[in-house]
């Protein structure tokens, strides 16, 4: 009798504005992303935006969002961190992230990434309930410098 190992094989939804699993904790002011992976609240992350400093930098990384063509990618680049955003298909996108020292890609429509990139429109304020999301990053950044400083 031989035993096979099992892997886990994790299949991602592809999050859509529309959906009914609430996916989207919220958005920080620092425009980081909450996604509840998979609609699991108690698997929360937090991917970083886009952060532009001008309307004509906005609405070049939209015109390359809108652009890219299946097997393309771009990265949004931001001071400690960065992601990258691979288009599948005409209408599937995914973004890279780490999770438990793990690669993974979170599914996206167009309209549904669209709009998250627009947030970083110079005039986007957060939900004042979404204030505490970049308050509960910046307790995870302290804790992790803590934790590597030992």
């Amino acid at each position: 009798m031989t035993q096979s190992r099992e892997t886990l094989f994790c299949l991602s939804p592809r999050y859509r504005l529309d959906d009914e699993s609430p996916w989207l904790e919220g958005i920080d002011p620092s425009r980081h992303y909450w996604v509840a992976v998979n609609g699991d609240k108690n698997l929360t992350v937090a991917i970083p935006g886009l952060v532009v400093s001008s309307m004509s930098e906005l609405k070049q990384n939209i015109r390359q969002f809108r652009a890219l063509q299946p097997e393309e990618k771009m990265t949004v680049a931001r001071i400690a961190s960065a992601c990258t955003i691979h288009c599948i298909s005409s209408n599937c996108y995914a973004v890279e992230d780490q999770i438990n020292d793990a690669q993974v890609w979170h599914l996206f429509d167009q309209e549904t990434l669209d709009s998250l990139l627009m947030t970083a429109h110079p005039d986007w304020q957060c939900a004042p309930s979404d204030i505490e999301l970049g308050r509960k990053l910046l307790l995870r950044s302290l804790q992790e410098a803590t934790a590597t400083k030992k």
